[in-house]
């Protein structure tokens, strides 16, 4: 039995969601910058310890306040990525304010997993805030797993899925996760195996 996982990517207008996503799926990033418009939904799969998951990734554009009102998708997520740049603090304020909506919207149900993710490592050298600042504050007062990557170079992309399928398998999606492997390279229309 295939099981599948509602993962949400949200961010600020600019961030990379979209350029995660594609090196994710794809092993393709674009240096032209093409605003998302509309809701798009990739379906990749996945293996994870020997289980199939079909992943149904939501890839928003801004809509101000997805957590609670970006339509029963957005509602329902399994999961939720929210990517900040890593040199742009507005963008690292916004994903406070939808980490804060989607724990008030979500309250009183199963803690769903969150990923915050700083992305455009490339440009380390023009961030806003130590790297070490932000993944305290995100992992010992918000309770949220924390990674940053390039989308640019495909550097850290694999390892945020790998992240966030473990943090959502040891919260009772399936069963504990004791190892997580990737094995092969990431091609269009195939499984990744985790």
């Amino acid at each position: 039995m295939v099981e599948t996982l509602s993962i949400a990517v949200i961010g600020a207008p600019g961030v990379g969601k979209t350029s995660i996503i594609r090196q994710f799926i794809y092993n393709d990033f674009s240096e032209v910058y093409t605003p998302t418009r509309t809701r798009y939904v990739y379906r990749p799969s996945v293996i994870l310890n020997g289980n199939m998951y079909d992943l149904k990734i939501l890839d928003l554009c801004d809509t101000g306040y997805v957590a609670s009102h970006g339509g029963p998708g957005v509602r329902n997520a399994n999961a939720y990525i929210l990517v900040y740049d890593i040199c742009c603090v507005e963008s690292f304020e916004y994903v406070k304010m939808i980490r804060q909506q989607i724990v008030e919207h979500r309250y009183g149900q199963h803690e769903v997993p969150i990923l915050v993710v700083g992305n455009k490592r490339d440009l380390q050298r023009q961030r806003f805030m130590p790297r070490r600042a932000v993944s305290v504050l995100v992992k010992k007062t918000w309770k949220c797993g924390y990674v940053e990557c390039s989308a640019k170079f495909n550097w850290h992309i694999i390892l945020l899925f790998k992240e966030l399928l473990g943090i959502a398998v040891a919260r009772g999606m399936r069963q504990n996760h004791t190892s997580i492997r990737l094995q092969g390279a990431l091609q269009r229309n195939r499984c990744t195996i985790m």
